[in-house]
């Protein structure tokens, strides 16, 4: 391999051109994810008439 007296002088153009690279793989990641929708969806439940009395059926059975 020989003697390389140049190699930690370019310690820090390496670590560079790493980097870059790293985000430039990064961002083409991004850009082929498809983009996220804001906004929420799910509309909330109603709420229980609270007149009526809760039974221990409505509590073990609440779809019913």
């Amino acid at each position: 391999m020989g003697i390389h007296y140049n190699y930690k002088s370019k310690r820090g153009e390496r670590a560079m051109a790493k980097a870059k690279k790293r985000q430039d793989k990064l961002a083409l990641k991004k850009s082929k994810r498809a983009p996220v929708t804001s906004g929420f969806t799910e509309q909330p439940k109603p709420y229980a008439d609270i007149n009526k009395v809760i039974t221990l059926d409505d509590l073990t059975q609440p779809d019913e």
